[in-house]
């Protein structure tokens, strides 16, 4: 039995999706908060299981009889490290024979504030005693192309710099962790899983401007004034403060990785940006 939390996500539904493509809906076991959310999924089959991951007895209650699970960390930025050692312990308690958490690329020495909680979680697997997979996802390309319709009226705004980003379709990071579910001896591994062709803000504008045939430029601001920028948008200023270090950090390289092991692990190329922003068109 696999057990994947966060299943009512858009990642967790994908991998859901990807792994119903290689076992029986059987044996997956969709973990979420509100079941009701999930009644597609329990239409194919799927067995699903009501969790929290504030709540140790539902997550213990929850893994009996399963012998793999996913950990798609935390949408709660500052309680991700609390409620992954939650998921931890009830996988310890349960006596998992694997652990794969979704961790962020080059976590060992990635300068980005949004790193601090998954190499926190890290280091608690570590100390843990349960056997467990690092899959340390890049940058989604649909963190780019969800704004691809403003970026086709005020143009590309960042402050990226010239760094490049290595980024894929969350699609593929489900595939990627879908395979290593099923494959045996995946204890100990940590994959960086990043896109095959890295690009620049200024080429994304570029990518944009070739599949939609409008010219898009990219305009690199401070980091300062691309969170006033974020926060006019509509976002918690918190969240836009981490967005643009995360940006700042990819100037740095923090999001570029020449690693193939997305593209080995899902057997095929990654989803290149310019096929991301056809989707998001």
């Amino acid at each position: 039995m696999i057990l994947v939390t966060g299943a009512s996500g858009q990642l967790g539904r994908l991998v859901i999706a990807s792994l119903l493509e290689k076992i029986p809906a059987s044996q997956i076991i969709a973990a979420v908060r509100s079941p009701e959310k999930v009644a597609d999924l329990a239409e194919k089959g799927v067995q699903v299981r009501q969790t929290d991951y504030n709540d140790m007895a539902s997550l213990v209650a929850a893994m009996q009889d399963v012998e793999k699970v996913l950990l798609i960390s935390s949408s709660e930025v500052g309680q991700r490290t609390t409620q992954h050692s939650n998921v931890i312990n009830a996988a310890k308690q349960a006596g998992v024979s694997l652990l794969a958490y979704t961790s962020i690329l080059n976590a060992d020495n990635s300068p980005l504030i949004l790193a601090q909680e998954h190499v926190a979680t890290e280091k608690l697997l570590a100390e843990s005693g349960v056997p467990y997979v690092l899959l340390r996802n890049g940058w989604y390309s649909e963190n780019y192309t969800m704004g691809v319709a403003t970026a086709l009226q005020y143009g590309v705004v960042g402050c990226a710099g010239n760094g490049k980003l290595a980024t894929a379709a969350r699609a593929d990071y489900a595939a990627a962790a879908a395979a290593v579910l099923v494959k045996d001896r995946q204890a100990g591994k940590v994959y960086e899983l990043a896109g095959d062709n890295a690009f620049t803000l200024s080429e994304y504008a570029a990518a944009i401007s070739k599949v939609s045939g409008k010219t898009v430029a990219y305009q690199n601001v401070p980091e300062a004034e691309f969170t006033k920028i974020l926060v006019g948008a509509g976002l918690p200023e918190g969240f836009a403060a981490i967005l643009a270090n995360s940006e700042i950090g990819a100037s740095q390289g923090a999001l570029f990785s020449n690693s193939k092991d997305l593209s080995t692990l899902i057997g095929r190329p990654t989803t290149s940006i310019e096929d991301s922003i056809k989707a998001a068109l």
